[in-house]
């Protein structure tokens, strides 16, 4: 099959932005509108809207790679909390809660299998990948599975005992993808590189290839329409290019709210003769520089100041405090919009106004954080889980799936009231018979993981409430059963009241039927059998 390159393609596209670039630029290299849009609001006489010779019609979006500039991302995400957060704050929720299995599994199984994922610190290299891959624009984690050619595809079946050792994360600048061989087979992977090569910065797995199969986790950052994605060697972009321009906004009113606090007063001498002195220099001048540097020197909160009787010294106050906070609100705001996350989640803020909580913008997120777990973990963490269980000889059913823990913390009302509720429901449906006793339990176990009640049900109480509890018998049926043993018993007895039988003739002796029924109407026209001892 022949082999698909993007590197000419990626050629071509670089040489179309800088023509584009180009053709929008005037020689002073102030950017112009390429077209005048018809669709939009315009008021040619009051000259309103785009294209209608105003200040605005000027306006256009430049081309500011920050994705490129890798050192530059490092000290951003190195010195500014701002830049730190929201790097790390996504990519540690996507992590901190980890995963379960969805499917049917003995419970010392999957015990094994979350204790082995703890030890090979599987989710600290899965946030790391998407750690880097929101920074750079590009992170993978590969699998480390020992004795196997990476090279060569990922086969799950062929790991032995022992092998999986872990995951490698990486991000963009250690490895390079082969974009002469892009995958052409259908599926998920289509039209990605088909290898990675590590580079020699990388921690370990130094100018060894990777076969895409191993490549467990790989995350981009923001996805880029192709063209650019072309221009990136197929990665994506770094978070930080979409929020810089508002970062060095919020930053900048920072610093200079900041810079007030030492100019929050404005001190104003009047010296006769300024100009002469100035004009003349020399011993004059410093003369001037020193008298000036004394009064700055004693001036304070309690000091005198001491100025020639011919002099002035004026202070003034500012006021240009007022509406500071709500410059910076307004600037948080715009941040924490463009990273979909809450400003308590960002800044720790607390919400302001009657009856605010915050639980409903904290809700939100959390859905927002289990769409992107679904999207860019779901499959990798499923192959993941897959392995150790393959590496510890533990038998994998065919629906063998994972799925994410909520990152919602209950109180331990919220559990015993959601326990509380959880029960009467199931008990509703057995006693109406509509499921068995057995299946009652496994849902009472498989809500343990939210409630943290009935955490102690084995798979042994399950099957010994299967082996111990018959399903429903039809009322009619039992009760014939009954009057049909009574009447034989009778026949047998002749007139006589049986012996140590209170209930006289017709009612059946402790030795005829090894159960005994309950009331039927409380189980809606069906009778419920207990074995006896």
């Amino acid at each position: 099959m022949a082999r698909v390159s993007a590197k000419g393609a990626a050629q071509a596209a670089r040489r179309e932005d800088a023509r584009i670039r180009k053709a929008i630029t005037l020689d002073q290299g102030s950017p112009q509108l390429g077209a005048v849009t018809a669709d939009s609001f315009q008021n040619f006489q009051a000259k309103l809207g785009l294209g209608t010779d105003n200040v605005m019609s000027a306006s256009t979006y430049g081309f500011n790679p920050v994705t490129r500039n890798r050192t530059m991302l490092e000290w951003i995400h190195r010195g500014s909390w701002l830049g730190g957060i929201a790097v790390d704050a996504i990519a540690d929720d996507m992590t901190r809660e980890g995963a379960y299995i969805t499917c049917e599994m003995p419970p010392e199984d999957t015990d094994v299998i979350n204790r082995v994922a703890d030890e090979l610190d599987v989710w600290g290299a899965i946030g790391d990948a998407v750690r880097w891959g929101r920074l750079y624009g590009g992170g993978i984690c590969v699998a480390l599975i020992d004795g196997q050619d990476l090279r060569q595809p990922l086969r799950p079946e062929t790991v032995g005992p022992g092998q999986f050792r872990g995951l490698l994360a990486l991000d963009r600048w250690m490895v390079q993808p082969s974009l002469e061989d892009l995958v052409t087979e259908m599926g998920p992977h289509i039209g990605q590189p088909r290898y990675y090569r590590v580079q020699d910065n990388a921690p370990a797995l130094r100018n060894c290839v990777v076969h895409h199969s191993r490549v467990m986790v790989r995350h981009i950052g923001h996805k880029l329409p192709y063209q650019q994605a072309l221009m990136e060697n197929l990665w994506g972009s770094s978070v930080i290019e979409r929020i810089f321009d508002r970062m060095v906004a919020f930053d900048s009113a920072t610093t200079g709210a900041a810079q007030l606090v030492y100019k929050s007063f404005l001190r104003t001498f009047k010296i006769d003769g300024l100009r002469d002195l100035i004009s003349a220099g020399g011993t004059m001048m410093e003369g001037l520089a020193k008298y000036v540097d004394q009064v700055r020197r004693f001036q304070g909160i309690e000091g005198s100041t001491m100025i020639d009787a011919k002099d002035e010294f004026e202070i003034q106050g500012t006021q240009a405090f007022s509406g500071l906070s709500d410059t910076l609100v307004q600037f948080g705001q715009q941040i924490a919009g463009a990273l979909e996350m809450p400003l308590v989640r960002l800044f720790g803020q607390s919400p302001a106004g009657l009856n605010s909580t915050g639980d409903s913008d904290i809700r939100t997120y959390y859905d927002n954080i289990k769409k992107r777990q679904r999207r860019d973990l779901s499959h990798g963490v499923t192959m993941i889980y897959r392995l150790i269980a393959q590496s510890r000889t533990i038998p994998i059913p065919g629906n063998f799936g994972t799925d994410f823990n909520s990152l919602y913390q209950m109180t331990l009302e919220e559990k015993l009231n959601a326990a509380k509720v959880l029960v009467e429901c199931v008990t509703a449906a057995a006693d109406a018979g509509l499921i068995s006793p057995q299946t009652a339990m496994k849902e009472l176990r498989q809500q343990s993981r939210q409630t943290s009640v009935f955490t102690n049900i084995t798979q042994q109480d399950i099957l010994k409430a299967e082996q111990e509890v018959t399903p429903p018998a039809d009322e009619n049926a039992m009760a014939a059963l009954m009057m049909q043993q009574g009447g034989e018993q009778g026949a047998e007895d002749g007139d006589e009241k049986a012996g140590g039988n209170p209930m006289g003739q017709g009612a059946p002796s402790g030795n005829v039927l090894p159960f005994t029924a309950d009331a039927s109407s409380a189980t809606g026209g069906r009778t419920r059998k207990r074995f006896g001892t």
